[in-house]
């Protein structure tokens, strides 16, 4: 099998990394996690971070097949819908979205939200395999942060999404609904169980005061590493290590706009009768 090519995008506004990987020998890409820029203040969308992976993919006439998420993410809004729009391509998430889409239907209210998924173009299951070109990809069920998160393994890399972020950082949250501190220790042994060379591509990277952002790194260096996870760490262990932190942390700044959004495939809610979109905010529920 080919080594796939990937390039990495850093959003420094969201701390998020998206990535192209493409299959040399055919020029087949697929996006992975997606930014759509979002100014909070003045409810205004923009494509500047989507439009440099376009210049990408146009410079290096590479032809886009998938748009893969990882999760629904709580920290930005997906560009797949412009992408799709620009590029191509198909839409893809885990077939556990439909939970995430029931529990946000009511958080929300939302009378149009589907629960069965059809936002997207694909749901996959754990273990089922597709291919990038000529890649080969199998798809990890790594649920814990939320009950959709996938990992998506090809050849010796894997694309984690929040399941894990750099070893200085540790691990995802678990305190969102559907989440779970015991799933995600089981969701990470089995990432961890790749072979110890394998590349992990991470979605986020907060980094401290003394280093650069970095968004690779390998099994072996989490499983010697990881603040949170590393060999001889404990499911109790970090059962109480990830609960005790989870109620320390602020929730994120764009979690209500961006999961309202992300649970229907990165589309914005329908216009209303004035031809405008609204995004809603839950008073005293959450």
């Amino acid at each position: 099998m080919n080594n796939a090519h990937i390039k990495s995008f850093f959003d420094p506004t969201t701390f998020t990394v998206s990535h192209v990987v493409s299959d040399p020998a055919t020029g087949v890409a697929a996006i992975l996690d997606s930014v759509l820029d979002f100014d909070p203040k003045a409810g205004r969308t923009s494509h500047e971070s989507a439009d440099r992976i376009v210049a990408h993919i146009r410079e290096e006439g590479l032809r886009v097949e998938w748009l893969l998420e990882t999760h629904a993410h709580a920290d930005h809004l997906s560009a797949a819908p412009y992408l799709k729009e620009t590029l191509g391509g198909k839409i893809g998430i885990g077939t556990h979205i439909r939970e995430v889409q029931q529990v946000f239907k009511k958080v929300f209210n939302a009378k149009d939200m589907n629960t069965d998924g059809v936002e997207f173009d694909a749901l996959f299951d754990d273990g089922q395999e597709f291919r990038i070109g000529e890649l080969e990809v199998r798809v990890l069920h790594t649920p814990g942060h939320t009950p959709a998160c996938l990992t998506y393994v090809i050849g010796a890399d894997a694309f984690v999404g929040d399941t894990l972020f750099m070893p200085d950082y540790g691990t995802a949250r678990c305190d969102f609904p559907g989440g779970d501190a015991a799933t995600l220790y089981r969701s990470i042994r089995k990432v961890l169980a790749l072979p110890p060379d394998t590349r992990l591509h991470l979605c986020h990277d907060y980094p401290p005061d003394d280093r650069p952002p970095h968004w690779v790194t390998t099994v072996a260096a989490q499983r010697a590493h990881n603040i949170h996870i590393r060999d001889g760490v404990s499911e109790a262990e970090f059962v109480a290590l990830r609960t005790n932190r989870d109620q320390t942390l602020a929730m994120p700044t764009l979690i209500l706009p961006a999961v309202q959004v992300n649970v229907r495939a990165g589309r914005l809610p329908p216009p209303e009768d004035n031809g405008v979109s609204y995004l809603k905010i839950p008073l005293n529920l959450l």
